[in-house]
């Protein structure tokens, strides 16, 4: 018999010591050691949890079987323990005598219960509880040792798990593998009003309403496979009829926490829940929710609504906000008299009005299909397409809000579709504007008192808007009748260039912009190119832009410089700021203005250019791609400062010029420089035509328009006749007079305009003789046959003629008397060496 050296072990109180290892239970397969069958039970047993250890002594009192829950329990292999005497092997010396006698006895048929305190392997101290039992009919003894920690720490739990079922407020249940009941608290039980025994086995189907019902399986599934907790799901049902009268039609919100129970081996053995009853929570959230929303729909009404000054997308832009949001369905009518412009009272004050006045329907929006009204009982109107006018009757509830100023909710009506119904008025700065109706559908909530403040205010700022938008369009209208009526009409004629010019107001189509172009005819086949914008928009500048026009052609007729024309516009634009004395004007406001000022002389093909803070012009010329011409660019008009400079270019035949605003070629989408190389290439590659040329631009780069106005002027250079000038120059002398008469005449009739050759003879008579009189060195004659004939008469003399009414005694003075009755027009002007006087004859 193999031996096994004792252990010094603590003793136990009489009872014999026993030596062991207390280490974790692992589930090990049955041990086959006896035909006792000592060994480990099935995977996840209970005595995984409470930690059993056997082993059996036989008739002689040896150790006879020996179990591998002994083993590990008491840390000895079976090999050691088989055929050992218990007594010497785990019994102190001191106590080897009593430990006998109680082996003998217990050999004898005496059963012995005791613990006993051991020290395991690593040092550590457990106390545990032995059962000796003797074989009945047989020598020899069973025992049965009992971890007393495990078996207290299940006990603690147990009494725990009955406090938590028990005792607590908070309803529990039990699921099995099989989704029943197994067993819930009372709770639970109190909270869905059934007694303990009808809830138990029932499903979830039994519990909630179809839908949440197959939610919750559907939960449960998902804990049972995946081992995870899901915490606070929401549920809403009701208790089956049937089962419980009195709470089978309450309706509750229940808060719904799940977890998977485990064996000590990690199999699930159900589900754990813990259920709470939300319903006043859910109730108190909802409210809340509806708050939410009402403030989310109020701060969105604010950004989205009245984004531009139109007063259609004004209406749109409410019905987007509360259709579906609040709504199903909406629309706006507002007064005809408020959409056509009129600058007098749109509407009247409420109480002045019996609501019955002429509306249009300029917004319709709906999520209802087969909606006929949006009234009931009170008085049933169609719904009116937009675009569509129509009258409300005096006793409807149209009218009445109308007529009041006042939100009507009428009653509901025989339409199936609709539940509830609201009418708010537009009122804004104590004047009615139109109305706005709201519906609800069947299966939406009906409009209470909160939806109805709701409502106004959302309609409120609504009617600001479209009041706003009602002013900008009638300020808009005005503006655009101002600056059409200041753009040159039809197409300006010009000697020796074809003109094409093109104007396109901004896309938004609610502000006018202070783009201005102009073509003013110079004496002498000379023309005054001009195009300008004035910074901002709406009337202002729409009214600065006019005043500059004005100036412009002013200073073109007094035949000045471009640099000088453009000095002297620099002072008006500064005179135009705020110091004019208008009501509410800022002193500090200036008039900013850019402007490019060219005068072309179809003679001698030169353009002077003069620039004013503008955009350059573009040349094309005969087989060469578009450039941009290197005029100075200036400041802008209203700066001040700074003098102008001037370029002078030849251009050449069929060359095209471009003069145009940044609208063309600047937007939020690209950068200038892109905008300036599309306008060069579409110049490059366009027609031969000037017209379909211009069209072919804009087409070109009007996808690239942004928010502010075009305007494109351009002149193509077309050659005049050689026969379309003659020029000679005259000696200072009074045979001079004579010459340039018949130079006149015979130029005249070689030409076949005989008819002017009498009126010619006298005038250059007197411009002529005015020379040598008043004048001094060599006299220029110059005819030219554009669409008049022009003489120019040029000397060196720099005293302007003034015409004066000559008295019967005077001698002299009435020869520009008679210049200015026999000839079209007649003028002089300011040369560097002299001046030149000239008159028209219509041919």
């Amino acid at each position: 018999m193999n031996s096994i050296p004792a252990r010094s072990v603590p003793s136990g109180s009489g009872h014999a010591a026993v030596p062991g290892q207390p280490g974790p239970v692992t589930g090990h397969a049955a041990d086959r050691d006896g035909p006792i069958g000592w060994g480990h039970g099935p995977t996840g047993s209970i005595y995984d949890y409470i930690r059993v250890a056997t082993f059996a002594i036989g008739p002689d009192g040896l150790i006879s079987q020996w179990s591998s829950r002994a083993a590990e329990f008491f840390g000895v292999p079976a090999h050691e323990a088989v055929g050992a005497d218990p007594v010497t092997a785990f019994v102190p010396r001191e106590l080897w005598q009593r430990g006998r006698a109680r082996l003998d006895r217990i050999l004898s048929g005496e059963e012995w219960v005791g613990t006993a305190p051991y020290r395991d392997a690593d040092g550590g101290e457990g106390l545990a509880e032995v059962y000796l039992m003797p074989d009945s009919g047989n020598p020899g003894a069973t025992c049965l040792a009992v971890d007393l920690g495990r078996l207290r720490r299940i006990e603690t739990d147990l009494a725990a798990s009955e406090a938590v079922f028990g005792q607590t407020p908070t309803g529990f249940f039990l699921f099995g593998l099989d989704l029943r009941l197994q067993r819930v608290n009372d709770a639970f039980a109190a909270g869905l009003g059934l007694p303990h025994a009808e809830l138990e086995g029932l499903t979830p189907h039994d519990l909630f309403l179809p839908g949440e019902a197959e939610r919750l399986v559907i939960a449960l599934r998902k804990v049972l496979a995946g081992g995870e907790p899901m915490l606070d799901l929401r549920f809403t049902g009701a208790v089956p009829r049937g089962v419980a009268a009195p709470a089978r039609d309450a309706v509750r919100s229940w808060a719904i926490s799940l977890y998977r129970l485990n064996s000590s081996a990690g199999l699930p053995m159900g589900i754990a829940g813990q259920v709470l009853d939300v319903t006043s929570r859910h109730v108190a959230e909802r409210e809340a929710a509806g708050v939410r929303r009402s403030l989310a729909l109020l701060n969105e009404a604010s950004t989205h609504i009245g984004s531009t000054l139109d007063l259609e997308t004004t209406a749109k832009e409410l019905l987007d906000v509360i259709v579906p949001q609040f709504c199903d369905l909406a629309s706006v009518d507002l007064y005809t008299a408020l959409l056509s412009g009129d600058s007098g009272p749109i509407a009247v004050r409420p109480g002045l009005s019996d609501g019955c006045g002429e509306l249009r329907r300029v917004a319709v929006s709906s999520v209802v299909g087969g909606a006929s009204s949006v009234l009931g009982a009170e008085g049933s109107v169609p719904v009116a397409e937009a675009g569509g006018t129509l009258c409300y009757p005096r006793r409807s509830p149209h009218a009445r809000a109308l007529r009041t100023g006042r939100s009507v909710v009428p009653q509901p009506g025989p339409d199936p579709l609709l539940r509830s119904t609201l009418v708010v008025p537009l009122v804004a700065r104590e004047q009615v504007l139109g109305l706005v109706q709201l519906a609800r559908a069947i299966g939406s909530e009906p409009f209470d008192a909160r939806d109805v403040a709701i409502a106004e205010e959302l309609v409120a700022r609504a009617a600001v808007c479209v009041d706003n938008a009602r002013l900008y369009r009638r300020e808009h209208e005005r503006a655009l009748i101002l600056q059409r009526s200041l753009l040159p009409p039809g197409n300006p004629a010009a000697t020796g260039l074809e003109i094409a010019r093109r104007y396109l107001p901004s896309n938004n189509n609610t502000e006018v912009g202070g783009d201005w172009f102009d073509v003013i005819p110079l004496p002498g086949s000379r023309t005054a190119l001009v195009i300008g914008d004035v910074m901002g928009r709406g009337l202002r500048a729409a009214v600065a832009m006019g005043q500059l026009r004005t100036a412009v052609r002013t200073l073109a007729m007094l035949d000045l410089d471009p640099a000088e024309v453009l000095t002297q516009l620099d002072e008006i634009a500064r005179g135009l700021g705020g110091d004019s004395g208008a009501p509410g004007a800022d002193s500090t406001e200036l008039y900013l203005a850019t402007c490019v000022y060219a005068v072309y002389d179809a003679v001698t093909q030169r353009c002077v250019f003069a620039n004013a803070g503008h955009l350059p012009p573009v040349l094309l010329s005969p087989g060469e791609p578009a450039r941009m011409l290197d005029v100075p660019p200036g400041l802008p008009l209203g700066v001040g400062g700074e003098p102008f400079e001037e370029v002078e270019v030849t251009l050449p035949d069929d060359a095209v010029l471009g003069l145009y605003t940044d609208g063309l070629v600047e937007s939020r989408k690209h950068q200038l420089d892109e905008g300036l190389r599309a306008f060069r290439t579409a110049l490059s590659n366009g027609s031969k035509q000037l017209e379909q040329l211009c069209d072919e631009v804009l087409d070109e780069l009007i996808p690239h328009h942004g928010e502010d106005d075009i305007a494109l002027l351009m002149a193509k250079v077309q050659t005049l006749p050689e026969d379309a000038v003659g020029d000679w120059k005259l000696p200072s002398e009074p045979t001079s007079v004579s010459k340039a008469r018949e130079l006149a005449c015979g130029w005249l009739l070689v030409r076949g305009m005989d008819e002017l050759v009498d009126t010619t003879e006298l005038l250059v008579s007197e411009l002529v003789t005015n020379a040598l009189r008043h004048g001094r060195g060599e006299i220029r004659l110059r005819l030219l046959r554009d669409r008049t004939v022009m003489c120019e008469v040029w000397d060196d003399g720099y005293a302007q003629p003034r015409q004066r009414r000559a008295q019967e005694t005077d001698e002299g003075g009435r020869g520009l008397q008679l210049v200015s009755l026999l000839a079209e027009r007649w003028g002089s002007r300011r040369t560097p060496n002299g001046k030149i006087v000239w008159f028209e004859l219509t041919l």
